[in-house]
């Protein structure tokens, strides 16, 4: 090679490379923003339901699969002017499918997984499916071309990835409407498709003419790997991707389903992507197994004490565990590394693994676990991976950590089985798309047997089961409770129509009279049949009561104006309200369906442990020039009622004047803050979180 040839390789081979880290990142960055906003599309249309997040999970990871897939094919089996041609032929077609703008699969006959994954591919299939090939693509070309290890490549992307996270709920949601988001993003992708040619056309060209060998893996090894490591390159990210989808259940499930707590799991989850490939140095395997051991004491004790814990200790205490267990696993999958020659067949390898830890969560978990043991079934795989690659001259510390490991696992296997410890029994216990839905029966401290229901660790209602118990409201619905003085302002000379949005237990169907109409509206089919089931309400009470599967909101803004006297807002997904339930939009479909007379009441249940949702519906109440009134009752045993927070919400400012309503109200000031407005396209969960 003369000297200018070799300039001019240099050349080529600086281009590439610059090329090809900025082609890698943007990808990484719009392939991890286009997650969480694709999620939010659909979130209202799917009940706001914790299970939305991992359905899309599923998707991305499926998709990683097939992006990795190809470009294992292309750079092993096409020449590179074909790799280059196909390349920028895809990086078109993905351009050409824009915009993406998700709307349902009307098909509801399949279940809610399954219509996520048809929503999905059709909007952004083809777009994120290039953008998830491209990253172990131009890595082999770089490896091919450039004289430097590939593997920092890999940490660039998933550094791409974390910044896109990031900034989605703390800069990109706050600050723009869906819709804006997606042009932004379409804008982006055309930015990437001309970075992405670009490095398509330089490796075409560098393909022609011999260049400098690269050096492309510290790691001496030069043989094809073993089927015991090629083994472990699926199982390793396969726990991993397993606890970090667990853990996201468990934090939507126990506080509530909004962006932030989607992207917070998978950040950590990349960062230790980024840490362990970066180099060598961050992992310290004997440091973070002692971080791991005791991350996961931590977890189960906080499992015990989920309601009594602030939110951001639960996030973090989680969160922690998160990182130390993927730590253990993304740093013994780099400690496994191949030589460059066998990058693709590794990163598919990986991508593999990651797609079978969401088949495991969003598909066999709910067939084979009644609670979500799928995260104790992640982190005890971490312990027995621990356990069994224990060097041999480490035996008393393989024994401290067996004793805390058995200890821990034994602890969160019973509290799984209990949440709310060995009282009582089970009776029934349904997990489906909406979570896990648990029946006990247990006794009171004066000997009176009640029964109670459960989503998660929020209860949903109970009732005594002895007359003259048994017909009294209870929970959060007691008669001084918000709902119960709201039913009782109410005219006693009308036949009463009374809306419902989630039915519990059907507890307040014991406040009807003849005449009057209860119309319940209800997501989860597993609430009625277990409140029928299990509990009498609905058959004892004296009005006529129906009951509406669906979302509430779908189904109210399809029907025409239903009249309602009062129309009460009682559904919670994990601590608080589904957030598309508390939107100026959902507020516009509420008071279409009440009365415009002046005893008419919006009543919405907040109690919650982590969210100020007073601050939020006392600025929706602002924004339609509705007069507010909070009622706060605590817990009586006797009674059987709980801690409860309603907002009562008037046209008319008289309502606040009532006798009933103005000796219970508990003053916003200074307990409230003040919020932005809550819309479909803007909400900060930032400003609420208590």
């Amino acid at each position: 090679m003369t000297a200018k040839q070799q300039k001019t390789a240099s050349l080529t081979a600086g281009s590439m490379s610059f090329a090809a880290h900025l082609a890698i990142f943007i990808a990484a960055f719009l392939l991890f923003q286009v997650q969480p906003m694709t999620a939010r599309f659909i979130l209202p249309d799917f009940g706001g339901s914790p299970d939305v997040w991992t359905a899309c999970m599923l998707f991305f990871q499926l998709l990683l699969l097939f992006g990795y897939a190809w470009a294992h094919f292309l750079a092993t089996r096409i020449t590179p002017r074909a790799q280059a041609a196909v390349h920028v032929f895809l990086v078109a077609a993905a351009v050409a499918a824009l915009p993406i703008t998700p709307e349902p699969a009307n098909t509801y006959e399949l279940s809610p997984v399954f219509r996520i994954l048809m929503t999905l591919t059709r909007s952004v299939g083809l777009p994120f499916f290039v953008l998830a090939a491209t990253s172990p693509l131009i890595q082999a070309w770089f490896s091919r071309t450039v004289t430097a290890s590939p593997y920092r490549l890999y940490a660039l992307s998933n550094t791409g990835s974390l910044l896109a996270l990031i900034s989605y709920p703390f800069v990109l949601e706050p600050l723009l409407s869906r819709h804006e988001q997606a042009r932004l993003w379409g804008w982006s992708l055309m930015a990437f498709a001309i970075i992405s040619v670009a490095a398509s056309i330089l490796y075409a060209v560098s393909s022609r003419r011999p260049l400098p060998a690269a050096a492309h893996s510290p790691d001496p090894q030069t043989t094809a790997p073993n089927p015991k490591k090629r083994l472990l390159w699926l199982l390793l990210p396969a726990g991993a991707s397993t606890v970090l989808l667990a853990v996201t259940n468990k934090i939507s499930q126990d506080i509530t389903v909004v962006p932030l707590f989607w992207v917070l799991p998978l950040a950590v989850y990349l960062l230790t992507f980024i840490l362990c490939f970066d180099h060598a140095r961050w992992y310290v395997r004997n440091v973070y197994v002692t971080a791991f051991v005791l991350a996961f004491i931590g977890l189960v004790t906080v499992t015990a004490l989920t309601a009594q814990v602030p939110a951001w200790a639960y996030i973090a205490v989680h969160g922690i565990a998160l990182f130390a267990c993927c730590m253990v696993f993304h740093g013994e999958l780099y400690r496994l590394r191949p030589p460059a020659a066998h990058l693709t067949a590794y990163y598919l390898a990986i991508a593999t693994g990651g797609a079978l830890g969401g088949v495991f969560v969003v598909i066999i978990a709910p067939l084979v676990f009644s609670t979500y043991f799928e995260l104790y079934a992640g982190l005890l795989g971490c312990c027995l991976y621990i356990l069994l690659t224990q060097p041999n001259t480490a035996r008393p510390r393989r024994l401290v950590w067996t004793c805390l490991i058995f200890a821990a696992g034994a602890a969160g296997f019973t509290l799984q089985r209990s949440p709310q410890g060995l009282q009582g029994r089970a009776l029934a216990r349904s997990r489906n798309f909406f979570g896990i839905l648990t029946v006990w029966e247990k006794k009171d401290d004066r000997g009176r047997i009640y029964r109670l229901m459960q989503h998660g660790e929020t209860n949903h209602g109970l009732q005594f089961l002895q007359n003259p118990d048994r017909s009294r409201p209870t929970a959060y619905y007691g008669p001084h409770s918000g709902v119960g003085l709201a039913i009782e302002t109410l005219p006693e000379d009308i036949e009463r129509n009374i809306g419902f949005i989630g039915l519990g237990v059907g507890t307040v169907a014991a406040y009807g009279r003849p005449g009057d109409r209860f119309t319940f509206y209800e997501i989860n089919p597993e609430v009625e049949r277990l409140a029928r089931s299990y509990f009498t309400y609905l058959d004892d009470s004296r009005a006529q009561v129906d009951v509406i599967l669906g979302d509430a909101r779908l189904s109210l803004a399809r029907e025409e104006a239903r009249e309602f006297d009062l129309l009460v807002l009682d559904a919670f997904t994990g601590d608080a309200v589904p957030v598309h339930l508390l939107t100026a939009e959902a507020f516009e479909i509420y008071l279409r369906h009440l009365k415009s007379g002046s005893h008419a009441v919006l009543a919405l249940h907040i109690s919650s442990n982590h969210v100020d949702l007073p601050s939020v519906v006392r600025r929706l109440g602002e924004c339609y020039d509705l007069h507010a009134a909070w009622i706060e009752t605590h817990q009586d045993e006797f009674l059987g009622t709980l801690d409860s927070d309603w907002i009562l919400l008037a046209r008319d400012p008289a309502f606040l004047k009532n006798p009933i309503i103005k000796s219970a109200i508990t003053p916003f000031e200074p307990l409230c803050r003040r919020v932005p407005l809550w819309t479909d396209d803007h909400t900060n969960l930032l400003r609420v979180l208590k």
